[in-house]
C-alpha cells in the first residue's frame, strides 16, 4: 500500500520559516520524482516545487529564492524548506510522487502565515 504522509505545517508569523516533510512508503522512492503543490481557499491547486529522481529542481516564480526542495532517498522522505514566509503562502500543502504513469498524493498539511 502506497502512503505519502506530510508533516511540519502550522501557524507562523510573516518572515518566519517552516520545513515540511513527506514520508513515503510502498514505493521505490528513489526512482520517483517528487513535487510539492499548494491549494489556497477558493483557488486551484498549484505547483510549488519539483525535484527529479536525479535531484534536479524547479520552482514556481512566487517561491524562488525563498523555498528549497530536497530529498533523502535513504529515509524515503522529501522536504520543502520554506523561508521568508508571506501571508499569501497560506494554503494546504500536498506532496506528490511521480513515476509515469503512477502518481500518488499525500493528504496535505496546513500552512498558515499570519501575525
Amino acid at each position: 500500500q502506497v502512503q505519502l504522509v506530510e508533516s511540519g505545517g502550522g501557524l507562523v508569523q510573516p518572515g518566519g520559516s517552516l520545513r515540511l516533510s513527506c514520508a513515503a512508503s510502498g514505493i521505490a522512492f528513489s526512482i520517483y520524482a517528487m513535487a510539492w503543490y499548494r491549494q489556497a481557499p477558493g483557488k486551484q491547486r498549484e505547483l510549488v516545487a519539483r525535484i527529479s529522481s536525479s535531484s534536479s529542481t524547479e520552482y514556481a516564480d512566487s517561491v524562488k529564492g525563498r523555498f528549497a526542495i530536497s530529498r533523502d532517498n535513504v529515509k524515503n522522505t522529501g522536504y520543502l524548506q520554506m523561508n521568508s514566509l508571506k501571508p499569501e503562502d497560506t494554503a494546504v500543502y500536498y506532496c506528490k510522487a511521480i513515476f509515469h504513469p503512477n502518481n500518488y498524493w499525500g493528504q496535505g498539511t496546513q500552512v498558515t502565515v499570519s501575525a
